[in-house]
């Protein structure tokens, strides 16, 4: 499944919404809230959200990175939306973009 999505970077640090604690330094990322709260086998508890821990391959201009979802990103207003730490994001494009559109991921 291919998604053209925004990707976008992030201030990760601390505990994400999967439990998780993450950092700017890893490979991780959170997907849209309306991805994550509607994902099958969501509930009330999201550590227990089986989103959680899986991978996703991003791809934009020809560069690839494969990320874990650890998180949920709140202010990510497209469904396939998805929110990187910096040092994801930078295997894609240069951290003074912000924000990329035409991304496509999909789940490995």
């Amino acid at each position: 499944m291919l998604i053209y999505v925004i990707a976008s970077v992030g201030d990760h640090r601390g505990i994400g919404a999967c439990g998780t604690r993450i950092n700017d330094g890893d490979y991780s990322a959170a997907v849209s809230y309306k991805l994550f709260d509607t994902y099958p086998g969501a509930g009330p508890n999201p550590n227990k959200n089986p989103i959680c821990g899986k991978s996703l391959r991003a791809t934009y201009g020809g560069k690839s990175v494969t990320v874990k979802v650890v998180d949920r990103c709140a202010d990510c207003q497209g469904m396939y939306n998805v929110d990187m730490t910096k040092t994801a994001f930078q295997q894609l494009a240069n951290l003074d973009v912000g924000r990329l559109r035409n991304v496509q991921w999909n789940w490995v």
